[in-house]
């Protein structure tokens, strides 16, 4: 086997047969040389530069095996200019085919959140494995690119294998943080990398690492704590579960490459805004917001993913000095940096098909879901233009491949034909079950437990109530089988047990009785009600909030609360968050309040914690401690341990216990923040960034009745006839924020955006423009309409052909549109059905992103904008 050398053990090294053999599997003999200078920054080891702040060398037990580094340098010499490239690159499977795979040799691919292999969202294990092989075996085939490199396939492993249908699902990170149990982390890592080997996927899009200061920000789930310190503790023991640890199993076995992310200070932007800007002092980045990539690297992290926020207002895809004078040089990280999903374009110069910034500045492996062959040429020819220096693609390509050769990739063969690959059995295995389930009793944070309610009898007649109760899919959260979570069913979670469904287990097995009624509107009056409440699924970007009040604006869960407490029902509130929210509200209405956070796929954890024995004692008690403080005011988005005038409800590392107990007296409830609109003034979106909550796209073809439309909630669908219009996601500005139309008939098919429930048409009387993005892929079809607000009998504010006012736009570039409404009277419409139908026929494909109805016209076009006046 090829390993590299450990700090503790004896260096495997690699003889010359070896490096012979691998040199010939890499390249073939034809593959033209490269001038032998630009090895030199390769093989040097860069020492540090002295700066205002010095930031320590951490990687202090991974050391460079000398054989390898000369095997890789004659490596470097055979391979073409193409074939370096092409390791750098990392499309998406959504978008990739074999054929390309063939064509190009890239050095990895990755799934999206919303992606499986031959678009299964329920695929097995077995049928991601096989999807493996086949990349695998496209790689290898020198053919066409000359180069025999394996590719290796990356994967968000973000609270276990959890893109992979009936994988164990632990609980989100802020749950874990709650635990404050290093070695329970390592256990978690080691088990999600078992269940990420058996599908053949050899590298994961995990640990995060970073530390929230805003709990506004939508993945502060993804974070263990506010306190560095946590995170510190935690990352270094997640990335050696995942890898394998230094000296002793270091990426071997089941170990997969992880990947620390996001460097550095995602978790600090100003207002929390997700890719927005970090405002702090460089010793305060190292301090705080860095903590976890000391204990990564010296764990032997082999890969760091960029984040895509701004440090005081540069953009860290472009940062060289925190890529590589920081990150590379002074804290000696040697293995490879990726981007994060297309975080390139947002680097000054950059755009989705090209970014010699991010290159030079330190980036080694781009994430180039849908542009990749246009990144691929482009970059080659900004080499040729010496743009981009030869020798920054050289020590990227050998850090890249020095991660692969690490960790056996040259060796192992095909995904199947791997020794740990065999181990199916492992896949959600109830060791990995029972695993989840300690992790989420240990989780649990006990905030309120007047009169000792808690722990409750089995043998009473319990009511479960709440849309949490049942609710795989929002115990769960985002980051579930689907990127957001917000399309997945109990269905999607075939091995899970909902919080319901693990009370009512243990209850019947004592004797007790279990009404579910999510309304709470039972049958016979229970003894105790267990309210499930909290918040629904969401991920990256679209879990920005404005407002830390729980339910701002519909408190239908207090209703709940309320009316049970109101016919004398002990109410005992399980609370399901991805952070801290001003509850006190529900806090008063409720005897007991439990925050479970985000506990995955194991419910039964939480029963195990509230139900008592048969002696009517705690079977286990509370030991989860609040890693996020929590606010005491609405408007307290920014509240964490050591800050001034800290004043929280409850402070880091507030937990009761059974032990102990304190009876909470009522809270204040007066509302201090103002409601904050989700939008700009007067725009109601549509589809903007994700559907609008109360919309649904339908794709309708000639071929079938109306009530056989297809209505589609996911990014991606086709029409009921199978054939006539599909549509996928793509990316205009951010992942997956816009919707690609494919028709294929040669017959009228159309896509709406549709009201879930019709709306009066009075709600619209303002809008006077319908704004939206649009891309045609190849060309403008032959006939292409566009309703807006239209009712039931498709009576329309407005109808108007797109082919002539369109006709001159360029294909494969976003455009904006803006469509004037306020063209003719419209109180013929009543109700509205449908905010806007595209209807076409032919083969063509356009994209479409941002569409909102706005109650301001533009009165002059700006650049790259198309105005179409009531004339047209």
């Amino acid at each position: 086997m090829i390993r590299t050398g450990f700090n503790t053990t004896p260096t495997k090294t690699i003889n010359k047969k070896q490096s012979l053999a691998l040199s010939l599997l890499l390249v073939t003999v034809a593959a033209q040389a490269v001038a032998a200078d630009t090895q030199s920054n390769a093989k040097a080891e860069i020492q540090p530069q002295s700066t205002a702040v010095e930031w320590p060398y951490v990687n202090t037990g991974l050391k460079r095996d000398p054989q390898l580094e000369k095997a890789l340098d004659q490596i470097l010499e055979r391979m073409t200019l193409a074939q370096k490239v092409a390791q750098m690159i990392q499309p998406e499977i959504g978008y990739l085919s074999l054929a390309q795979m063939r064509k190009y040799g890239f050095g990895s691919y990755l799934n999206g959140g919303n992606t499986a292999p031959y678009g299964q969202k329920q695929a097995s294990a077995e049928v991601w494995l096989k999807y493996a092989d086949e990349m695998y075996e496209a790689s290898v085939d020198a053919k066409e690119d000359g180069s025999r490199i394996p590719t290796m396939w990356g994967t968000d492993a973000m609270h276990g294998h959890s893109n992979v249908y009936g994988a164990t699902l632990f609980p989100h990170n802020i749950g874990l943080g709650a635990a404050n149990d290093p070695e329970l982390i390592h256990r978690i890592g080691v088990a999600t990398a078992k269940e990420v080997a058996v599908t053949g996927i050899e590298w994961s899009f995990a640990p995060t690492v970073a530390v929230v200061r805003d709990d506004r920000w939508g993945r502060t789930y993804e974070s263990y704590s506010e306190d560095p310190a946590i995170v510190k503790a935690y990352a270094g023991q997640m990335v050696s579960g995942l890898q394998g640890t230094l000296g002793k199993d270091f990426l071997q076995g089941f170990g997969r490459i992880a990947t620390a992310k996001h460097f550095v200070g995602d978790g600090g932007t100003e207002k929390g805004i997700d890719r927005g800007d970090t405002l702090v002092d460089e010793q305060g980045l190292r301090d705080i917001h860095a903590a976890g990539y000391m204990t990564a690297i010296q764990a032997g992290v082999q890969s760091v993913m960029v984040s895509f926020n701004s440090w005081n207002g540069v953009r860290l895809h472009g940062h060289k000095y925190l890529l590589t004078d920081v990150l590379k040089n002074q804290m000696g990280f040697d293995g490879f940096v990726v981007t994060d999903w297309n975080g390139h374009k947002f680097v000054e110069g950059c755009d989705l098909e090209q970014c010699a910034g991010a290159i030079n500045a330190g980036v080694d492996v781009l994430m180039v879901p849908e542009h990749f062959e246009a990144f691929y040429h482009n970059t080659i020819r900004q080499v040729e233009q010496g743009i981009i220096p030869m020798t920054r693609i050289d020590d990227a390509v050998r850090r890249f491949l020095r991660a692969k050769i690490r960790w056996g990739l040259l060796e192992r063969g095909k995904p199947s034909s791997r020794v740990e690959s065999a181990q199916m059995a492992v896949f959600n295995s109830q060791e990995h079950k029972e695993l989840a389930r300690e992790a989420v009793r240990k989780s649990l944070v006990l905030l309120k437990n007047n009169q000792k309610v808690l722990p409750l009898s089995a043998k009473s007649r319990v009511l479960v109530a709440g849309d949490g109760a049942d609710n795989i899919a929002k115990q769960a959260g985002g980051w579930s089988v689907s990127w957001q979570g917000t399309d997945n069913t109990n269905a999607d979670f075939p091995n899970a047990t909902s919080v319901y469904q693990g009370i009512r287990q243990q209850v019947e097995a004592a004797g007790g009785k279990v009404e579910l009624a999510v309304d709470g509107n039972y049958s016979q009056k229970p003894d105790v009600a267990l309210v499930v409440i909290g918040e629904n699924p969401y991920a990256e970007w679209f879990g920005d909030i404005q407002q830390l009040e729980y339910q701002h604006g519909d408190k239908s869960d207090l209703a709940l609360i309320k009316k049970l407490k109101q016919q004398g029902i002990p109410v005992v509130t399980v609370f399901l968050t991805g952070r801290p929210l001003w509850t006190n509200k529900e806090l008063n209405a409720s005897d007991a309040f439990v925050v479970a956070w985000l506990p995955g796929s194991e419910g039964q954890g939480v029963a195990d914690v509230l139900l008592a024995d048969s002696q009517g004692k705690a079977r286990y008690d509370f030991q989860g401690k609040l890693s996020f403080s929590w606010p005491r005011y609405d408007h307290q988005f920014v509240l964490n341990k050591g800050d001034a005038n800290y004043d929280p409800l409850f402070a880091y590392g507030y937990g009761l216990t059974y032990t102990g107990h304190t009876e909470l007296g009522p809270l204040s409830e007066q509302v201090s923040a103002t409601a904050a609109s989700s939008s700009d003034q007067g725009i109601q979106p549509l589809f903007l960034r994700n559907l609008s909550a109360d919309m649904a796209w339908v794709l309708s073809d000639s071929s079938v009745a109306q009530n056989k439309e297809a209505l589609i909630t996911t990014p991606y669908g086709v029409s009921a006839d199978g054939k006539s219009l599909a549509m996928q996601s793509v990316n205009l500005s951010y992942q997956e924020d816009g919707r690609q139309l494919r028709w294929n008939t040669a017959a009228k098919a159309s896509a709406s955006l549709r009201y879930i429930k019709p709306v009066a048409a009075s709600k619209y009387k303002t809008a006077k423009a319908l704004r939206f993005s649009l891309r045609f892929d190849q060309h403008l079809p032959a006939e292409l309409s566009l309703a807006v607000l239209c009712d039931q009998q498709r009576l329309c504010q407005r109808q108007l052909s797109l082919t002539e006012p369109l006709a001159h736009l360029k294909p494969g570039v976003w455009h904006t549109v803006e469509v004037a409404l306020d063209c003719a009277d419209a109180s013929a419409v009543k109700r509205i059905s449908d905010a806007l139908v595209f209807s076409s026929s032919g083969q063509h494909s356009l994209a479409v992103a941002d569409m909102v109805l706005s109650a301001q016209k533009s009165t002059e076009a700006a650049q790259g904008t198309v105005l179409i006046g009531c004339a047209n």
